[in-house]
Protein backbone atom coordinates (compact mmCIF):
# COMPACT_ATOMS: atom_id res chain seq x y z
CA UNK A 1 0.00 0.00 0.00
CA UNK A 2 2.54 2.42 0.82
CA UNK A 3 4.28 1.76 -2.82
CA UNK A 4 0.81 2.15 -4.59
CA UNK A 5 0.58 5.76 -2.49
CA UNK A 6 4.17 6.58 -3.31
CA UNK A 7 3.04 6.42 -7.27
CA UNK A 8 -0.09 7.88 -7.04
CA UNK A 9 1.33 11.00 -5.32
CA UNK A 10 4.40 11.17 -8.24
CA UNK A 11 1.58 11.26 -10.81
CA UNK A 12 0.35 13.86 -9.00
CA UNK A 13 2.91 16.00 -8.57
CA UNK A 14 3.47 15.90 -12.64
CA UNK A 15 0.28 15.79 -13.59
CA UNK A 16 -0.17 19.46 -11.54
CA UNK A 17 3.22 21.04 -11.88
CA UNK A 18 1.52 24.45 -11.69
CA UNK A 19 0.36 23.65 -7.86
CA UNK A 20 1.36 26.31 -5.54
CA UNK A 21 3.54 25.33 -3.33
CA UNK A 22 0.90 25.42 -0.21
CA UNK A 23 -1.64 22.86 -2.18
CA UNK A 24 1.77 20.61 -2.58
CA UNK A 25 2.14 21.16 1.28
CA UNK A 26 -1.69 19.32 1.59
CA UNK A 27 -1.30 16.86 -0.72
CA UNK A 28 2.49 16.07 0.54
CA UNK A 29 1.01 15.92 4.32
CA UNK A 30 -1.80 13.46 3.09
CA UNK A 31 0.46 10.77 1.39
CA UNK A 32 2.91 11.65 4.89
CA UNK A 33 0.07 10.81 7.20
CA UNK A 34 -0.97 7.67 4.96
CA UNK A 35 2.56 6.22 4.56
CA UNK A 36 3.27 6.94 8.14
CA UNK A 37 0.26 5.21 9.08
CA UNK A 38 1.05 2.39 7.12
CA UNK A 39 4.82 1.98 8.42
CA UNK A 40 3.62 2.40 12.24
CA UNK A 41 1.12 -0.20 11.83
CA UNK A 42 3.72 -2.52 10.63
CA UNK A 43 6.12 -1.78 12.89
CA UNK A 44 3.69 -1.97 16.14
CA UNK A 45 1.68 -5.50 14.19
CA UNK A 46 3.65 -6.96 12.05
CA UNK A 47 4.20 -10.58 13.07
CA UNK A 48 7.80 -11.89 13.65
CA UNK A 49 10.73 -10.16 14.91
CA UNK A 50 11.93 -7.31 17.52
CA UNK A 51 13.46 -5.52 15.39
CA UNK A 52 10.64 -3.39 13.40
CA UNK A 53 11.39 -0.50 15.87
CA UNK A 54 13.01 1.66 12.86
CA UNK A 55 9.36 1.75 10.81
CA UNK A 56 7.82 2.87 14.05
CA UNK A 57 9.86 5.82 13.92
CA UNK A 58 9.65 6.48 10.96
CA UNK A 59 5.49 5.98 11.16
CA UNK A 60 5.83 8.37 13.65
CA UNK A 61 7.97 10.78 11.81
CA UNK A 62 5.47 10.28 8.67
CA UNK A 63 2.64 11.05 10.93
CA UNK A 64 4.03 14.20 12.29
CA UNK A 65 5.74 15.70 9.16
CA UNK A 66 2.21 15.45 7.53
CA UNK A 67 0.07 16.97 10.08
CA UNK A 68 2.60 19.82 10.34
CA UNK A 69 2.48 20.01 6.14
CA UNK A 70 -1.56 20.40 7.08
CA UNK A 71 -1.85 22.54 9.78
CA UNK A 72 0.78 25.23 8.45
CA UNK A 73 0.22 25.13 4.55
CA UNK A 74 0.88 28.58 4.10
CA UNK A 75 4.30 28.99 5.67
CA UNK A 76 7.17 29.54 3.53
CA UNK A 77 8.14 27.38 0.84
CA UNK A 78 11.87 26.77 2.43
CA UNK A 79 10.06 25.46 6.24
CA UNK A 80 8.05 22.43 3.68
CA UNK A 81 10.90 21.87 1.86
CA UNK A 82 13.04 21.24 5.20
CA UNK A 83 10.32 19.11 6.90
CA UNK A 84 10.60 17.51 3.06
CA UNK A 85 14.17 16.32 3.46
CA UNK A 86 14.70 15.58 6.62
CA UNK A 87 11.88 13.53 6.77
CA UNK A 88 13.23 11.76 3.24
CA UNK A 89 16.64 11.67 5.25
CA UNK A 90 15.18 10.20 8.29
CA UNK A 91 12.87 7.89 6.16
CA UNK A 92 16.22 6.71 3.66
CA UNK A 93 18.36 6.31 7.16
CA UNK A 94 15.86 3.80 8.89
CA UNK A 95 15.12 1.49 5.79
CA UNK A 96 18.92 1.45 5.46
CA UNK A 97 19.28 0.23 9.63
CA UNK A 98 16.38 -2.33 8.73
CA UNK A 99 17.67 -3.93 5.49
CA UNK A 100 20.88 -4.66 7.14
CA UNK A 101 19.03 -6.00 10.49
CA UNK A 102 17.28 -8.40 8.20
CA UNK A 103 19.37 -9.10 5.38
CA UNK A 104 19.14 -12.87 6.19
CA UNK A 105 15.74 -13.08 7.17
CA UNK A 106 14.07 -11.70 4.27
CA UNK A 107 14.33 -12.27 0.33
CA UNK A 108 14.30 -8.29 -0.20
CA UNK A 109 16.82 -6.95 1.97
CA UNK A 110 18.50 -5.23 -1.07
CA UNK A 111 14.93 -3.69 -2.35
CA UNK A 112 14.59 -2.01 1.44
CA UNK A 113 18.26 -0.70 1.58
CA UNK A 114 18.05 0.23 -2.16
CA UNK A 115 14.76 2.28 -1.31
CA UNK A 116 16.46 4.00 1.82
CA UNK A 117 19.72 4.75 0.01
CA UNK A 118 17.12 6.48 -2.56
CA UNK A 119 15.13 8.30 0.09
CA UNK A 120 18.64 9.25 2.07
CA UNK A 121 20.37 10.82 -1.22
CA UNK A 122 16.66 12.92 -2.10
CA UNK A 123 16.88 13.82 1.34
CA UNK A 124 20.23 14.93 1.87
CA UNK A 125 20.01 16.73 -1.66
CA UNK A 126 16.59 18.72 -0.91
CA UNK A 127 18.44 19.58 2.78
CA UNK A 128 21.48 21.13 0.91
CA UNK A 129 19.59 22.78 -2.09
CA UNK A 130 16.58 23.79 -0.17
CA UNK A 131 16.29 27.02 -2.54
CA UNK A 132 15.44 25.09 -5.72
CA UNK A 133 12.66 26.24 -7.76
CA UNK A 134 9.37 24.87 -6.58
CA UNK A 135 8.63 23.44 -10.11
CA UNK A 136 12.05 21.53 -9.56
CA UNK A 137 10.78 20.38 -6.31
CA UNK A 138 7.53 19.12 -7.19
CA UNK A 139 9.26 17.60 -10.14
CA UNK A 140 11.85 15.79 -8.42
CA UNK A 141 9.55 14.83 -5.06
CA UNK A 142 7.90 13.46 -8.45
CA UNK A 143 10.37 10.96 -9.24
CA UNK A 144 11.42 10.43 -6.06
CA UNK A 145 7.89 9.04 -5.33
CA UNK A 146 7.26 7.09 -8.24
CA UNK A 147 10.72 5.03 -7.58
CA UNK A 148 10.25 4.95 -4.35
CA UNK A 149 7.04 3.62 -4.95
CA UNK A 150 8.19 1.15 -7.53
CA UNK A 151 10.40 -0.31 -5.54
CA UNK A 152 8.44 -0.52 -2.60
CA UNK A 153 6.09 -2.87 -4.68
CA UNK A 154 8.71 -4.81 -5.85
CA UNK A 155 9.94 -5.61 -2.16
CA UNK A 156 6.60 -6.54 -1.31
CA UNK A 157 6.29 -8.92 -4.19
CA UNK A 158 9.50 -10.48 -3.52
CA UNK A 159 8.13 -10.75 0.58
CA UNK A 160 4.87 -12.26 -0.73
CA UNK A 161 7.25 -14.94 -3.01
CA UNK A 162 9.33 -15.81 0.42
CA UNK A 163 6.90 -15.73 2.72
CA UNK A 164 4.96 -18.70 -0.06
CA UNK A 165 7.83 -20.76 -0.29
CA UNK A 166 8.53 -20.84 3.21
CA UNK A 167 4.52 -22.01 3.86
CA UNK A 168 5.33 -24.63 1.01
CA UNK A 169 8.39 -25.88 2.36
CA UNK A 170 6.21 -25.83 6.05
CA UNK A 171 3.91 -27.91 5.03
CA UNK A 172 5.76 -30.29 2.86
Amino acid sequence: MRGLAAIVFGILAFSWPGLTLATLALLWGAYAIVDGAFALVYGVRGSGGTRRWTYAIVGVLGVLAGLIALFWPGETALILVMIIGAWALAVGIFEIIYAFQYREANAHPWLIGLSGLLSAVIGFFILMYPGAGALSLIWLIGTYAIFYGVLMICAAIQLRRFRQRAAAERSA
